[in-house]
């Protein structure tokens, strides 16, 4: 046989055993999302419950006044009502309430979607791509996780998109519109080189929904204000959670030992109350307008349906203006003045 077209059958081999041995690894992801998503009913309701419960606990005068209309809803109100009151069986807690059956069926309905399916493996599917740093395409999207659904992409994407979002604090983006390269990108601006791990992945919307609280009460909230609306969308302190973990352990003490958090003694409080404030890193990472859009989401409505907080979110991104300018031109005075230093010593 010529030597050219050996060398044609050895490369033609190795792109034949790359392909396989990348699709043995789309697989090996896409079992680990189904085994995950065995537990869908407890994964739906969890989900359903930081998508629609907080809302609940925002004062009347705070409530959003001109909600945008929704471009396509995937759950009825019933439907809505029924994964809230779900959530706090599938966390372990007593039902206060009895479940009608026409909730229940809601509920079911929700939960046998196939397209809702789809989005939760697809979750799994992309926070899997992100932990192992390898590229995320539409291609296997599509191949690996979406298959004969491909004519609702879009809906599934937005859809796992949105749990991404509330559930995880990441955004997913299209990074290279030509080829459908996608990207995994944290709500928090790292001040540091990191990547967060798919372990720390769900503590990033928890602390978003704090910081949320925090923002609502004044910049500062008691520990109560904030159990409560975690208590709201089926979090507790003494229960184990399926995305959280332990939730108390992780506001109290691993985003307060990251400088995410602040958790301190309330003055003058007998018997000891505690409070939390935003931590420097949250200062730092994040802004009060990113969350606001966080909580304006949660509405399916827009910050500016918030004028209170609106207001103050604005003021804030203004003050951080100011203080990069102040900083830039600090540095401006510097530099001419050590370069004319410089120049006078070796002229002398």
């Amino acid at each position: 046989m010529p030597r050219g077209q050996k060398s044609k059958l050895r490369a033609r081999e190795k792109r034949r055993q790359a392909r396989q041995a990348h699709d043995e690894t789309q697989t090996q992801d896409l079992e680990g999302a189904q085994a995950f998503a065995a537990e869908e009913e407890d994964y739906y309701s969890s989900i359903q419950a930081v998508l629609e419960g907080s809302p609940q606990n925002v004062p009347a005068a705070e409530r959003p006044s001109t909600p945008k209309e929704p471009q396509e809803t995937p759950l009825s109100t019933d439907d809505t009502t029924a994964a809230v009151s779900r959530t706090n069986s599938c966390e372990g807690a007593s039902k206060q309430d009895e479940e009608s059956p026409e909730s229940s069926k809601a509920f079911e309905g929700f939960r046998r979607d196939p397209l809702n399916k789809k989005a939760v493996l697809l979750v799994q599917f992309l926070l899997k791509k992100y932990q192992s740093k390898e590229p995320i395409t539409k291609d296997d999207m599509l191949k690996f996780v979406i298959k004969k659904y491909k004519l609702h992409f879009n809906e599934i994407i937005r859809r796992a998109s949105e749990h991404l979002e509330l559930a995880f604090g990441v955004d997913l983006k299209e990074v290279d519109p030509i080829r459908h390269h996608y990207a995994l990108v944290s709500k928090l601006q790292f001040t540091c080189d990191e990547t967060i791990s798919e372990e720390n992945m769900p503590k990033t919307g928890l602390l978003m929904i704090v910081l949320g609280v925090i923002f609502m009460n004044g910049n500062r909230a008691s520990e109560e204000a904030v159990w409560e609306v975690l208590n709201l969308m089926g979090v507790y302190a003494d229960k184990i959670h399926l995305l959280y973990g332990e939730p108390k352990k992780v506001i109290t003490k691993d985003l307060v030992q990251l400088n995410y958090l602040e958790y301190r003694q309330i003055p003058d409080s007998d018997p000891p109350r505690y409070e939390f404030l935003w931590g420097p890193r949250a200062h730092a990472e994040t802004t009060k307008m990113k969350v606001l859009e966080f909580l304006a989401k949660i509405y399916d409505t827009v910050p500016t349906a918030f004028p209170l907080w609106y207001e103050e979110a604005l003021r804030d991104q203004e003050e951080r203006v100011r203080a990069r300018a102040a900083a830039r031109a600090r540095v401006t005075a510097i530099v001419p003045s050590r370069t004319l230093a410089s120049c006078f010593f070796h002229t002398k």
